[in-house]
């Protein structure tokens, strides 16, 4: 009898397979990264067949060291990095260049003529979205008209476009081979093309854009009882498994944290952070920089909605430590380097490497180290690397009770930062509020299981996946607020020498 629930983890830097059984506890993991391509300033691209590869890989690893196979699970979820961007040829089954990474900047210029010609409040209205390079819509847009042979191959019908989860799933439903092409409400809600209240693409949105509604996938709820497809005997699980769930990441780590109700809130620490707070089955829309976007949808039910905030560059900013200024080995390091000193010196930095996404989203701003004196060291850079993690969580906290009126009385993390015991601490000393972490810190793949297994029965509904978390460690707040005050106002000083550095056309 299946015991288990798998989930594929398609990150912005890895990709790994998790196993989870009923009780949510880990019970297989395999994991591999990604080559981060960057061709010019200001690019980010990953390799779509290399994703594939890994992913068939990670899955086989886990399996194999846990001695399971696919007979032992019931479902499989699929979460992703969600604007990421490709574009394949679905006759041969090939990338038609590089998957655009969801930090790229190179569509600023596309996301600046839709605000100057005046469609930005129709876009926003539509989408919950401001026109922004963070966006697949505009990716799509720029392969469409600067990759030799694309624009044909979608006229043809040839050209399909996905974010990574469309990707993944029609290569495991069989791709050339009679592959399926869909994706869920919580990716197709971050392309600036689905219109929030139909959950269907817009044509005035494609029309805009330019691009062909043949390219697109089907567009579907998150956990899907009837299944999307199933994965082939002959692929990497060896048997078929019916896919039954989809998420983006953060939706599917709210979902892991069990933010069912409206004014639970969790944030991620990953590549970036991104907090969401679940406003119900009710559109919010934001009036101080959030996103509004798909929470979740299961089956037939109505959509559930959340107010977002993306914050572009926090753990990669601790790997730009590590792999360009080579300051610390392993990220892990930057806890030991930030306890070397008390605090940071009077050192801010302000990690704007792809612009500032909420809530101030400003593609004109860049990164920006101030404070700097004779008397800084590396432990003091390394320790406001920290800080600036937190410090832009706490705007988009205060953004967040701005529009909905909620005051949180304690923030649920997740994510790798989340092992930074040092990070947490200041986290809550800059929010004033106490910081939670589960026992079970992946919470993305989590959430891909949870949304997956609801589709089958395997967990019934949700006070089953409540009875799940339990929370592994609380940090408490221990700075006075004259002392939070004074750091947030520095913070915000630093903030406004971002701005304007490079110009937007």
């Amino acid at each position: 009898m299946a015991e288990y629930v798998g989930a594929v983890d398609q990150g912005t830097t890895s990709t790994r397979f998790m196993v989870f059984d009923h009780s949510g506890n880990e019970v297989a993991r395999h994991q591999l990264e990604h080559e981060q391509i960057l061709p010019r300033a200001g690019w980010v691209e990953h390799d779509p067949a290399e994703i594939w590869t890994h992913t068939r890989e990670v899955i086989e690893a886990a399996l194999r060291e846990a001695d399971l196979t696919a007979a032992d699970l019931v479902a499989l979820g699929i979460t992703n990095q969600r604007e990421t961007t490709v574009v394949w040829d679905q006759t041969t089954g090939e990338p038609l260049c590089n998957a655009i990474v969801w930090q790229d900047t190179r569509t600023d210029a596309i996301a600046a003529a839709l605000e100057r010609d005046g469609h930005g409040d129709t876009i926003r209205h539509k989408t919950g979205l401001p026109p922004a390079t963070y966006f697949a819509g505009g990716k799509i847009k720029w392969i469409l008209d600067n990759v030799d042979g694309v624009r044909a191959a979608a006229t043809n019908g040839d050209a399909l476009f996905g974010t990574t989860d469309s990707w993944l799933v029609w290569n495991l439903t069989g791709g050339v081979d009679g592959g399926v092409h869909v994706t869920d409400v919580t990716n197709a809600s971050r392309t600036m093309l689905m219109d929030l209240q139909t959950l269907d693409w817009d044509d005035e949105l494609l029309a805009l854009f330019g691009i062909p509604r043949s390219m697109l996938p089907e567009i579907r709820s998150s956990s899907e009882p009837g299944g999307y497809g199933s994965t082939l005997s002959a692929g990497p699980l060896g048997g078929e498994v019916a896919i039954t769930g989809i998420l983006g990441d953060q939706q599917a780590a709210t979902v892991g944290q069990v933010c069912f109700s409206p004014g639970e809130a969790k944030n991620t620490y990953g590549t970036g952070n991104f907090m969401l707070l679940n406003t119900g089955t009710e559109i919010v829309r934001s009036q101080a920089g959030l996103l509004t976007t798909v929470c979740y949808r299961f089956g037939g039910d109505a959509a559930v909605y959340a107010l977002e905030g993306s914050i572009a560059v926090t753990g990669s900013a601790v790997q730009w430590l590590r792999d360009q200024l080579g300051i610390i080995a392993s990220a892990a390091q930057s806890e030991s380097l930030a306890q070397e000193v008390d605090d940071s010196g009077g050192v801010c930095f302000v990690p704007a490497f792809s612009g500032l996404f909420a809530p101030h989203w400003r593609a004109d701003a860049r990164g920006a180290i101030v404070g700097l004196s004779r008397f800084t060291t590396k432990a003091h850079l390394a320790r406001a690397t920290l800080e600036a993690i937190c410090y832009q969580s706490r705007d988009v906290a205060e953004a967040m009770e701005s529009d909905s009126g909620v005051h949180l009385d304690v923030l649920k993390v997740d994510g790798g930062v989340t092992a930074n015991d040092l990070c947490m601490q200041i986290q809550a000393d800059i929010l004033g509020v106490p910081v939670s972490r589960p026992v079970v810190a992946e919470t993305t793949a989590l959430g891909a299981a949870y949304a997956a297994g609801l589709a089958v029965g395997f967990w019934q509904h949700t006070d089953e996946l409540r009875e799940n978390w339990n929370e592994s460690k609380r940090w408490e707040p221990q700075w006075s607020d004259e002392q939070r005050s004074a750091g947030h106002a520095q913070w915000q000083k630093a903030v406004s020498k971002t701005l304007g550095w490079v110009d937007v056309q």
